[in-house]
């Protein structure tokens, strides 16, 4: 599966919702209001401003028709610090562009890795995906489900505990089959 809008839509079909590693993204699947966009981006640069040009058309788009865009970069970005140097530079122009408060951004990479934990730290792969990933996010949306979650908090060791119970053969043979 060569298309990376069916790997991400898989992804996250079978490890985001199916998993429950974001107890907020079911509804807004089944309501069709994500977008996948797919940056043509082959440097740092232009993937930033494809994501720019992204969160445009999320704030110039109703909530009731597109919730939260996927920016999906499978040509750029690969290195994992590199990513985290863009996503930086996006979050950067945001909040120059007077988007704070309004959109946020968050993050997926097939290599991610949280700072402080172990390397094979199975904490990494709720934050693993097929491919570079920058999602936009509308910040009243994020506090909404926030606010309506019995316990936001415990989502994170919530995820873990899943994916221990899983085991760890079983995590990864899952997510190297979404880069399939």
């Amino acid at each position: 599966m060569s298309d990376p809008v069916a790997r991400t839509r898989r992804w996250l079909d079978e490890a985001v919702i199916g998993l429950n590693l974001c107890p907020f993204a079911g509804p807004v699947r089944a309501t069709g209001r994500i977008r996948f966009a797919v940056s043509d981006a082959t440097d740092a640069e232009s993937a930033v401003g494809d994501a720019l040009s992204e969160a445009v058309q999320l704030l110039d788009a109703s909530p009731e028709e597109v919730a939260t865009t996927l920016v999906i970069v499978p040509q750029a970005l690969a290195d994992f610090h590199e990513f985290l140097d863009a996503v930086e530079t996006l979050v950067s122009a945001l909040s120059e562009a007077g988007a704070d408060g309004v959109l946020q951004v968050a993050t997926f990479h097939p290599d991610y890795r949280f700072a402080g934990e172990e390397e094979g730290a199975l904490s990494h792969f709720t934050n693993r995906a097929p491919h570079p990933i920058l999602h936009l996010l509308r910040e009243a949306d994020v506090a909404e489900a926030v606010a309506q979650h019995p316990d936001p908090e415990g989502i994170p060791a919530a995820n873990i505990a899943g994916l221990d119970t899983l085991g760890e053969s079983s995590v990864v043979e899952m997510w190297a089959s979404f880069k399939e």
